[in-house]
This record gives structure tokens, C-alpha cells and sequence, in this order.
């Protein structure tokens, strides 16, 4: 098995059926490449996003479909999204998801097992020395549990990934559940617009969906 995304899945209908019930005004992006670029634009100003994309991770981490996502070169950006978003201790740490090939220069990943457990953000590993000072979001006391994002499983969340590395200089973003303190990972559109509308969340994308909060 070389990826979790095998929970529900909806489409656009259902997608746009919740936003509609919901009265949020929402932005509709065909184009995947343009719904990638709003989202870089929101990440490198210091938004953080709710991406919602395709079947939920079956398991307990948020692996791209599910996921909160931030900047992780900002200093602040952990205590921003504990207070604001998740409700939970400001020590808590986030996880990085980096693109693979991209790993081994960020992380000091061991080489038994380098590829599988990395993919589904299992691993706690040194972050490499020359990096650290770059993204200390995600640095949590010199490590970090990095997921290994592959074009292959999820192109969508790679090319994301992607693309803020062209913006930025660094390819990996802070990834969370997308869920707030003692709730489960959002399943459905509803949970993630409830989710959306009772925390700090600043940008929500589902599917090619963009609700931006006023």
C-alpha cells in the first residue's frame, strides 16, 4: 500500500450543494493550476488554508486531502495556528509534508525503511542543521514527523507543494488535520465549512471551491 486516501470522496455537486446551504460566497477555479496559484498567493501571505480534496485519509494522520496547511518559514506561524485554529497547547508541534525527492536535504531521515513510513508521516527525524533556521514552524526542538509527498499518489497536494517552492525557496508546508480540539478529522464538505466558519481558519478550498473568510 503506498497511500491512505481510501475514505469518501464527494464531488462537486455535493461540494457546492454545502457552500449554497451554508450562504458562504465562494469562487469557482476550473483551472487547477489557477486554484493552486490563489492558494500559494494566500500561504506566502500568511493566510492559513483548509484544503479539502478528494477521498479523506484512512488513518489518523491528514496526509493532503484532509490538512490544514501554513507557511512554514514564518516564526509564528506555530503559535498562530495552536491558538487560533486548533485550540490546543502552544507546544504542540505541526508536521512538514515535503516533496520526496526533496527529503533527505531537509531531513536526516535513516536509510531502512526511507521511503514507506515517510509517506504516511510516520517517522520522528532530525531536521538537518543547514535548514533549520528556515523552517521553524515545523521545527520542533531539531525534529520533525515529515510526510513524503509523491507526484504519483497525489498530485494535486505535490503540485501545491511544488509550486510553493518556486514562490518561496522551500519545498514543504506545514500540514495539520483539519480538524479543531477534540473533533474528529473533517469527513464531509459540511464538517469542513463548520470547521471553517468556528476557527481561524482564513482560506477554504474544496475541491475547486475558494471561500476566502471578509
Amino acid at each position: 500500500m503506498d497511500h491512505a486516501y481510501w475514505g469518501q470522496e464527494y464531488d462537486a455537486d455535493a461540494i457546492m450543494a454545502a457552500l449554497a446551504e451554508s450562504g458562504l460566497a465562494s469562487k469557482l477555479v476550473d483551472d487547477d493550476s489557477k486554484l493552486i496559484e490563489l492558494t500559494i498567493d494566500r500561504l506566502t501571505s500568511g493566510k492559513v488554508v483548509g484544503w479539502f480534496q478528494g477521498r479523506f485519509e484512512w488513518g489518523p494522520r491528514a496526509l493532503g486531502n484532509r490538512s490544514i496547511i501554513a507557511d512554514p518559514r514564518r516564526g509564528d506561524m506555530k503559535d498562530i495556528v495552536n491558538n487560533k485554529i486548533k485550540f490546543r497547547e502552544p507546544f504542540r508541534p505541526f508536521a512538514p509534508s515535503v516533496l520526496a525527492e526533496e527529503l533527505p536535504k531537509y531531513f536526516d531521515v535513516p536509510d531502512a525503511g526511507f521511503d514507506m513510513p515517510n509517506r504516511f508521516m510516520l517517522l520522528v527525524v532530525p531536521v538537518n542543521a543547514e535548514h533549520a533556521g528556515t523552517i521553524p514552524a515545523v521545527n520542533h526542538m531539531g525534529t520533525a514527523r515529515p510526510q513524503a509527498v509523491h507526484k504519483e499518489t497525489n498530485s494535486l497536494y505535490y503540485n501545491l507543494i511544488e509550486r510553493f517552492r518556486v514562490a518561496s525557496g522551500v519545498p514543504l508546508i506545514l500540514n495539520t488535520s483539519f480538524n479543531v480540539r477534540g473533533e474528529p478529522i473533517v469527513n464531509s464538505p459540511e464538517n469542513a465549512i463548520n470547521t471553517f466558519l468556528n476557527s481561524g481558519i482564513d482560506t477554504l478550498v474544496m475541491g475547486n471551491y475558494l471561500v476566502d473568510k471578509p
